[in-house]
């Protein structure tokens, strides 16, 4: 099936338009899911859904279980992913953010760029390769929550797919692969004092005590480098102490923003700033994890022999929640995302449905 060069193509194309009519705001996709998975069995396909979450399995026994039973056939499995979800519009928009409009070769309009073109590539690219045989089990999902590394998104779907051996989440990236993404840890970090009157000696002034942590976070150097990804990044985003100008405060709140590098695991982060700090530390989640696949894996070997650019990431994706290899790449550019008049070129889509199959068709690992 030459999805590229056929009516195939305008259909997803299509596709992708009338789910742009459609608000799918995170945690709110249940009517583009509908309408996902309506046109995939208008289709003749097989979709599963799980809450706002949508995929195809390659493996005809999948269609007939709830859950598949890893092994089967000593086959690998590959996760072709996007997600559905979109931020709200960014303030600034001169155009209906809700409705498509092709002009000069783009289309405009919310989640085009993020992530409608990958959603689009990745489905059209499943299509051509399940058309002929693989040496792996091939799964393309559509997942929600996304944009808020919800619970009820990729994770969801995990329990229902078994082992997977190879992840490539669909991002804007200009079809360059990113091997490394690094990940996220908010704490909640208290200095604790307290109260006098501050016109005299008394109390324990709890900003204080802070300001040697706070010098701590933004001097210190963990010691592992990744080469995608650089160090550790630290940063104090928020403070807050006092109730009045008289009184010594006794509590110093301040919030940090970790970025993992793939070197470390977030638990392991979390302790060694726990140790190194005299405040109290709280995580308000360990969850979104840098990711770090191995530069000798065969997926990056083949990114490097066809000449796709490779790089680490520094924003986000389904990358942090996925516990298995994955790598990052897909249409579009990320610098449009979250941006008014968001747009994505036709062309861009139709090149990386290219890249995708030419990546994956005849994959080993």
């Amino acid at each position: 099936m030459e999805i590229v060069d056929s009516k195939y193509f305008d259909e997803i194309v299509s596709l992708l338009a009338d789910m742009v009519r459609i608000p799918s705001f995170s945690r709110e996709e249940g009517p583009v899911a509908d309408l996902v998975e309506r046109w995939l069995s208008e289709h003749g396909l097989a979709p599963h859904r799980v809450g706002n979450n949508v995929w195809l399995d390659s493996d005809d026994s999948a269609a007939s279980h709830d859950v598949y039973v890893t092994g089967e056939g000593g086959r690998r499995t590959i996760l072709l992913n996007a997600h559905i979800d979109t931020v709200r519009p960014a303030g600034g928009y001169t155009r209906d953010p809700f409705t498509p409009v092709i002009d000069d070769g783009k289309m405009y309009g919310l989640g085009t760029n993020d992530d409608g073109a990958s959603f689009a590539a990745t489905l059209a690219a499943y299509l051509i390769l399940v058309s002929k045989p693989q040496e792996y089990r091939l799964i393309w999902s559509a997942t929600a929550e996304e944009e808020v590394c919800g619970k009820g998104g990729i994770e969801a779907a995990f329990p229902f797919w078994g082992d997977i051996d190879l992840g490539i989440i669909g991002e804007p990236t200009g079809m360059a692969m990113a091997v490394a993404e690094k990940g996220l840890m908010v704490l909640d970090c208290i200095a604790e004092g307290k109260s006098g009157h501050a016109a005299r000696e008394e109390g324990i002034n709890a900003i204080y005590k802070a300001i040697p942590d706070i010098e701590w976070f933004r001097t210190y150097r963990f010691p592992k480098l990744s080469p995608y990804l650089g160090e550790v990044k630290m940063s104090v985003t928020q403070i807050n102490a006092g109730t009045q100008h008289n009184i010594v405060p006794d509590l110093c709140t301040f919030v940090v923003d970790v970025r993992s590098n793939g070197m470390y695991s977030n638990p392991e982060l979390l302790a060694l700033i726990k140790s190194s700090v005299s405040c109290t530390v709280r995580e308000r989640s360990t969850r979104l994890g840098s990711s770090h696949i191995e530069p000798g894996h065969p997926i990056v070997r083949r990114a490097e022999s066809m000449g796709i650019p490779i790089f680490g990431s520094s924003t986000t994706s389904n990358q942090t929640l996925s516990h298995f290899p994955t790598v990052k790449m897909g249409p579009g550019d990320s610098a449009r995302s979250h941006t008014a008049d968001e747009y994505i070129y036709i062309e861009e889509i139709r090149q990386g449905i290219m890249g995708y199959v030419a990546l994956l068709d005849g994959f080993e690992f």
